[in-house]
């Protein structure tokens, strides 16, 4: 027997809607089509793109519609950031950084930041829209603990699905987290919404190196099954 070729389930899934909804993305069926890479964490990438500024946000508008919410509440907000705009970001982290450790810590930290992330193409940052959270606790009190957390995880599907696009099409990315530190700032800095929580930044480019393998806890003590 042929041993199966390993494929992305998202990226068939992806293809498969963008099929039933008249190709509304067809383009994108040949980039993501047999694909068979798993998201890794690049911290070596230059300051180049795969795609162009346009297919990028088609890439993530792609995402954005079409994956899947807790009570359809589509409270995932993802916005783009390339050019200047992306050392603006990473100047705000390190201003913000530079502020509250100490300078040999920051020593350290600023040449993670600037060899890691700033020398990316672009940076994509994901946002959760806490009004629409605020509204369905109150509409759903019984399950009011959730939604935030519903609203999280709906967040980390997004991450998934576009770190997987970026990937297949020739890019790498990785997923920091200097929020909530630089939250006030970076709505300041685009004008956006209060009631926008930052989740998490993806700073993205073309590879220099691949990652090392990782290590995988035994699959037999993270995966059960039941038939009865």
């Amino acid at each position: 027997m042929k041993k199966a070729k390993k494929v992305n389930f998202f990226c068939c899934m992806l293809v498969y809607i963008g099929k039933i909804t008249h190709n509304k993305y067809a383009k994108y069926d040949k980039e993501i089509q047999g694909c068979h890479k798993e998201p890794r964490t690049f911290y070596q990438i230059d300051n180049k793109s795969t795609l162009s500024e346009k297919e990028l946000l088609d890439l993530i508008r792609f995402a954005v519609e079409y994956v899947p919410s807790a009570f359809n509440s589509q409270t995932t907000r993802v916005v783009l950031l390339t050019g200047e705009a992306h050392q603006k970001l990473w100047n705000i982290v390190k201003n913000t950084l530079r502020k509250r450790i100490s300078a040999e810590a920051f020593a350290k930290t600023e040449q993670k930041i600037d060899g890691s992330f700033s020398c990316g193409y672009g940076t994509i940052l994901y946002f959760e829209d806490m009004s629409v959270v605020h509204a369905l606790q109150e509409q759903f009190p019984t399950y009011k603990d959730n939604f935030p957390v519903w609203a999280e995880q709906a967040d980390a599907m997004h991450q998934f699905v576009i770190w997987t696009m970026l990937e297949d099409a020739g890019m790498g990315a990785s997923l920091q987290h200097y929020n909530p530190l630089v939250d006030d700032e970076v709505r300041a800095a685009w004008n956006l919404p209060l009631h926008w929580k930052l989740i998490a930044q993806m700073p993205f480019g073309v590879p220099v190196t691949r990652p090392g393998s990782k290590e995988v806890m035994p699959l037999d003590e993270r995966v059960f099954a039941f038939n009865d």
